[in-house]
């Protein structure tokens, strides 16, 4: 990054706070000019700013160029889901879309900082940095150093003030803070067990990234944006039940009925804003009531849910939708023609008001589903209290109920999945190539994986004003050890043969520790990996890392890595805030067990000439986190479906997956993986 899109990160640094606090460790100090508000240099900062960041008077950001920008008070919850702060959120980046270059928007945003919500502000610049191609090499900050007190809670950020407090004003060491496994409940209630998973800071960030490079409402239209919304929830929802078996847990059940209390209540212990206003909480077997929250003008009737999934579930039957003209338009997927129905089906879904084939007829049920669970405890403001964070795309992901609503959207998707045409046997071969084996190493240790404990620090002092003092997080999450995937593939043709691999992880028993038949089976499969391999004519032996896994994204960049202070500054992580969005790489196996958990792996080849997409022109590459999120300004580079091949039926003569051994370019494998429920090396 060149200097003044270094000065643009500091935006990102306290942003509940003046824009006059000391930023950059008290390095930095934004002036704004013809402002009458003083400096507040606080008396820890050693010394007066080495930086001072001139930010003149500008005639061009006034308060009407905001439109409803304004709308969303200072210290309140912003919430996507919600249709009036997605306005609120387009007119505000509509504004930054305006400027050219770093300079400019910083200058831009500098005068709109502390006019508008804090978190409205730091979704704007993001979403904005993400689309100008003269900020490509600006990254992201950690969303967990820019906000720690939704991943930290309140109790224990206070204790770390009071620590401050008590310290001899001359002491630099940094504070402490330890945040292990003490998450927001105990295991009296066996929900609680996952706590650790589904409160992983890796998860939030994940899902909080890839809904800012796909959002709904905000004119982007990307390529298979409705089969990406379908496919990484999908995925993310296998991934859970997966967690869930590893623990002697059932899947989770969908949130089918609308009628009866939710019996998991989520309590975060959270907070917003500095000032304590703090995230709702769902009571155990709370009853959703229809949405009456007249003050950000949002209504919706739990009927309304009904209708709007019955109409969905007609739509998949008859096998067409209903645009606003009255016309029929088909939704069936032709890889021929290009057609894609799942992305019909989901825009009208989740739902995208300009992309959604009738918003008016099939409503908003994912979005209005998560504003129901969201102000269930408080529906029509009678107490004036705050929404739950399954509210927040940011934070969603750790209120149990956040699963049993996607788990309902998934079941939309798959019974539109098992519509479509089964695969035959032809489509699913690859003749001429064989693998003859596959599996996984690690440690030269064949086929056992192994799970953990690790722990990462964050700069909690540079999201939160800790008295000028410099405050650590110390986090403690899942991760697994590094390993490869290792095949040994038979090229039987004359000449090099270009081949797609794709590799899944499924557990190979149910819940009754029976062996799953094929459509349990089915929808569990995880996508672990996906590349391309030149084989060349004879015997080859194809060595894959873990850590170059498809899906996942890089370690997430802290302020420090950023400025160039720590690891991971080179040119290409600093390049890649789209492929950001990816799952987190600590996050890639399931738990498993102590005494070790079964689970099989599926390795199949397909013919890269069949799979590959044309992308004209320079776009944006990167390898990471490219199945679930695609490549910037270029077509998803996969032709297929997502999930192929378990995205459908087979063929009747494949009803199991042990007859997927009659065809040569899949292999299935056994493999184990074990918790050794103590800090990896």
């Amino acid at each position: 990054m060149n200097i003044e899109q270094q000065q643009l990160l500091y935006l990102f640094e306290l942003p509940q706070e003046p824009l006059n606090r000391p930023r950059g460790k008290g390095s930095v100090l934004f002036v704004l000019e013809n402002d009458d508000t003083p400096p507040l240099v606080t008396t820890r900062i050693a010394g007066s700013p080495s930086i001072k960041l001139q930010v003149p008077e500008r005639n061009d950001v006034a308060l009407q160029d905001l439109g409803t920008a304004t709308s969303i008070p200072i210290g309140s919850a912003f919430s996507f889901f919600l249709a009036s702060h997605r306005r609120a959120a387009k007119d505000l980046c509509d504004v930054f879309m305006k400027t050219s270059g770093a300079k400019d928007l910083m200058e831009v945003a500098a005068r709109v900082h502390g006019r508008v919500n804090e978190s409205l502000f730091i979704y704007a610049i993001s979403f904005v940095i993400l689309r100008k191609k003269e900020l490509q090499s600006v990254r992201l900050p950690s969303f967990v150093e820019v906000f720690p007190s939704r991943f930290v809670p309140q109790e224990t950020l206070a204790k770390a003030q009071i620590r401050i407090n008590r310290m001899d004003p001359n002491q630099r060491e940094p504070v402490i803070v330890e945040h292990g496994l003490e998450f927001s409940g105990t295991h009296l209630k066996p929900e609680h067990r996952l706590s650790y998973w589904r409160e992983d800071y890796g998860l939030s960030v994940h899902h909080w990234h890839w809904h800012l490079i796909y959002p709904v409402g905000m004119g982007v239209d990307r390529d298979r944006k409705g089969e990406l919304f379908y496919y990484m929830h999908q995925q993310l929802i296998a991934r859970y039940d997966l967690e869930r078996l590893s623990l002697g847990l059932p899947r989770v059940e969908k949130l089918d009925n609308w009628r009866v209390p939710i019996e998991d209540g989520y309590f975060p212990k959270l907070t917003i804003s500095n000032t304590g206003r703090a995230w709702g909480t769902r009571q155990d077997n709370t009853l959703p009531k229809d949405f009456r929250r007249r003050e950000i003008g949002e209504f919706v009737d739990i009927t309304d849910l009904e209708i709007w999934r019955s109409r969905l579930l007609d739509a998949i039957h008859q096998g067409f939708m209903v645009d606003r003209k009255g016309n029929k338009v088909p939704i069936r997927d032709d890889v021929t023609s290009g057609q894609r129905g799942i992305d019909i089906l989901a825009e009208a879904l989740e739902a995208d008001e300009d992309l959604s084939i009738n918003y008016p007829f099939y409503g908003s049920l994912h979005n209005f589903g998560h504003d129901i669970l969201a102000f269930s405890h408080d529906p029509d403001n009678a107490h004036k209290e705050e929404m739950g964070v399954i509210g927040d795309v940011g934070i969603s992901v750790k209120d149990p109920a956040f699963y049993r609503l996607h788990k309902l959207v998934d079941d939309l998707f798959q019974e539109y999945n098992v519509t479509q045409p089964p695969y035959s046997e032809e489509e699913l071969s690859l003749p001429g190539i064989t693998i003859e084996k596959a599996g996984v190493v690690r440690d030269n240790e064949a086929d056992v994986l192994h799970t953990g404990w690790r722990k990462r620090e964050f700069e909690a002092s540079r999201g939160i004003e800790f008295s000028g003092m410099p405050v650590i997080l110390r986090l403690t999450h899942i991760d697994h050890k590094p390993f490869d995937y290792r095949l040994q593939v038979n090229n039987n043709h004359r000449g090099t043969k270009v081949v797609t691999v794709r590799i899944f992880l499924a557990p190979k028993f149910n819940g009754q520790e029976q062996e799953m038949d094929f459509m349990e089976q089915r929808i569990l499969w995880c996508e672990m990996d996906k590349f391309t391999y030149d084989l060349k004519p004879g015997k080859n032996h194809i060595v894959r890392s873990s850590k170059e896994s498809s899906i996942t994204n890089l370690e997430e960049l802290t302020f420090g890595d950023i400025e160039g202070s720590g690891p991971g500054n080179s040119s290409e992580q600093l390049a890649i805030n789209f492929c950001g969005c990816g799952w987190p790489q600590h996050m890639l196996l399931p738990r498993g067990r102590p005494e070790g958990m079964v689970f099989q792996l599926f390795f199949m080849l397909t013919d890269y000439d069949q799979d590959k997409v044309l992308n004209s022109g320079q776009t944006r590459r990167c390898a990471n986190g490219v199945s679930f999120c695609g490549i910037q300004d270029a077509k998803y580079p996969d032709a297929r479906p997502m999930g192929f091949p378990f995205d459908r039926r087979p063929a009747p003569v494949l009803s199991e997956m042990s007859d997927y051994a009659r065809l040569g370019n899949t292999y299935l494998h056994d493999v184990t993986i074990k918790f050794l429920g103590e800090k990896l090396n």
